[in-house]
């Protein structure tokens, strides 16, 4: 799956992005008409230490969905966000599963 990564306000490093892409492809896993995903890293300049943002948004044809998650690291993030991408993917599965 191609994923376009985009930092917002600093540069990400070449391990973090690998990262996110590996998790990424775990969601071809669940559902495989995934047509792209767009991440979107952001750090928000706060002295709250949950100040980096996560967000992603996958397209599946005929529909998109957003993920928002705001954490410690992006790793956390990217893990939260990942975890709840899955179970929105089952649930779309499920639904065209039982429309069939």
């Amino acid at each position: 799956m191609k994923v376009n990564t985009q930092s917002v306000n600093f540069n990400a490093d070449k391990k973090l992005i690998d990262f996110i892409q590996k998790r990424m492809d775990k969601l071809d896993l669940f559902y495989d008409k995934v047509i792209q995903s767009d991440v979107y890293l952001k750090v928000e300049n706060t002295s709250d230490k949950e100040n980096k943002i996560f967000e992603a948004r996958v397209s599946v044809p005929g529909d998109s969905f957003v993920v928002k998650k705001q954490c410690k690291t992006f790793e956390e993030g990217t893990d939260m966000a990942i975890a709840s991408l899955e179970r929105q993917l089952k649930k779309r599965k499920e639904k065209l599963r039982t429309h069939l």
